[in-house]
């Protein structure tokens, strides 16, 4: 259950995100952001605000972990929207996160899915892919790369 304890404290991300989904687009939008995470429940959960000072905007992440289920459940919401979108579930297994959920995209139901990987005491990767099809394939279209603040 503290799957997520190395994410505790204040980090500095690099962002990496797509800025046309579904379009085959190859051109990337590169910004910085800054985060603290706080843990809750013992190690049961987590909630971050990100900090994207160059686009004006923040994001909130709240991670709880489902203690019947032995899995994790990941919500986000935005300053821009104010909704908390569903949820992506999961686990980590050797050191990486992986963890799904439906969602939509310009009113279309996508699939979800976000990747934990290269956790160190200093760094950690996310990544967030989307998929159009129901899983078949894939398109990442969002990468944050975390060095400890």
């Amino acid at each position: 259950m503290n799957d997520f304890d190395f994410l505790v404290g204040s980090w500095s991300v690099v962002n990496h995100r797509l800025t046309t989904l579904f379009a085959g687009s190859d051109d990337w939008q590169t910004f910085p952001g800054t985060t603290t995470c706080r843990s809750i429940f013992n190690g049961g959960g987590n909630t971050d605000e990100i900090l994207f000072p160059t686009l004006g905007t923040r994001g909130f992440t709240l991670r709880l972990y489902d203690v019947e289920r032995a899995e994790w459940s990941l919500y986000w919401a935005n300053d821009r929207s104010g909704v908390l979108f569903p949820p992506v579930t999961g686990t980590f297994a050797d050191g990486r996160g992986d963890f799904y959920g439906d969602d939509t995209h310009e009113g279309k139901p996508i699939r979800a899915h976000f990747v934990w990987s290269g956790i160190t005491p200093r760094s950690a990767r996310w990544e967030q892919e989307f998929s159009a099809d129901g899983g078949l394939t894939w398109e990442s279209n969002w990468v944050m790369e975390f060095s400890r603040a």
